[in-house]
């Protein structure tokens, strides 16, 4: 019985290593840092028209012209998306350093309050090459779900909330997502 265990668990041994030093190896890697995942190719991103923080209107294409880091939060967030941003923002930073510029975009979720105006003070205290993007509700909707984030307003008043996903996405020129 021994000797037919220890045959057993050699077997097991020997296939293990096999399989690890085909991927050590010989496997060319290229399936790594690809967006395909079980069940098919994620589909985020997509077309939007938004109006940036000198109130010009754009599109996805006007923006996402290079490697881009989206994220959609609001200005008036006390918590989050200040870390978040600030997160997003000294990334870019660290990636200049190496010579791999990417274009930072906020998305506002909360177009009630953050304004042109409060979009632009918000863009010029945080990055030089940081874009703020607003538009009607509808349109931010339009955004968001193409992005496959959440938000919600949370309260009444002008103190409300907004519960929300903290999702950031490194775009291609192409609009793919890259990770």
């Amino acid at each position: 019985m021994t000797k037919h265990l220890t045959i057993f668990f050699s077997s097991i041994a020997i296939v293990t290593i096999a399989i690890m030093g085909y991927f050590a190896f010989w496997a060319d890697g290229k399936s790594c840092g690809t967006t395909a995942v079980a069940g098919g190719q994620g589909s985020i991103g997509g077309a939007f028209e938004l109006v940036d923080h000198n109130g010009v209107r754009v599109s996805e294409k006007d923006v996402i012209n290079g490697l881009t880091l989206i994220y959609f939060g609001y200005t008036y967030c006390p918590d989050i998306c200040p870390l978040d941003t600030q997160r997003n923002l000294t990334t870019v930073d660290i990636l200049d350093e190496q010579d791999i510029k990417i274009t930072p975009v906020f998305i506002t979720i909360d177009p009630e309050r953050d304004t042109i105006k409060a979009l632009n003070d918000y863009v010029y205290a945080s990055h030089e090459r940081l874009i703020g993007l607003t538009g009607s509700l509808e349109q931010v909707q339009k955004a968001s779900k193409a992005y496959r984030t959440f938000f919600r307003k949370n309260g009444d008043g002008d103190d409300y909330l907004i519960d929300h996903s903290t999702f950031s996405y490194l775009m291609d020129e192409t609009g793919f997502l890259q990770f």
